[in-house]
């Protein structure tokens, strides 16, 4: 799981100093707005002396957001969920193909049992 897309990056479009509180939102799926709040409460809750250089570390050591990453939000919001349960994203991948592969069987049942010149093709070919 080393695509780009699984990757915490500071995200500079979104920052109000280095763009780290933005990128870890991105990357969990938390509005921004509550991961600065987080990040305000534990500085002064008497843990500046560990969050405040962690953030500029997290700053300096982590990439730049590329500008492309997502094609759009839907995209953006999958990965998000990849990120937070890939297990659940493979369960949830896995039901939608069984649900297309019924509504597949479906409608070529629906074909062939209408149709039984197109049966017996079918069966010859078998």
């Amino acid at each position: 799981m080393n695509s780009p897309r699984t990757t915490l990056y500071r995200d500079k479009s979104n920052a109000k100093l280095m763009g780290v509180c933005s990128g870890i939102a991105d990357y969990t799926g938390v509005d921004t707005l509550w991961v600065r709040l987080g990040f305000l409460v534990l500085t002064f809750a008497g843990l500046a002396g560990i969050t405040i250089p962690g953030y500029f570390i997290a700053g300096i050591l982590l990439s730049k957001k590329p500008p492309h990453l997502y094609k759009d939000a839907d995209e953006q919001k999958y990965w998000q969920r990849v990120r937070q349960s890939p297990k659940r994203t493979a369960r949830e991948i896995r039901a939608r193909f069984r649900d297309v592969d019924r509504r597949l069987a479906e409608v070529e049942h629906h074909y062939v049992s209408s149709n039984p010149r197109l049966s017996a093709e079918i069966e010859r070919l078998r």
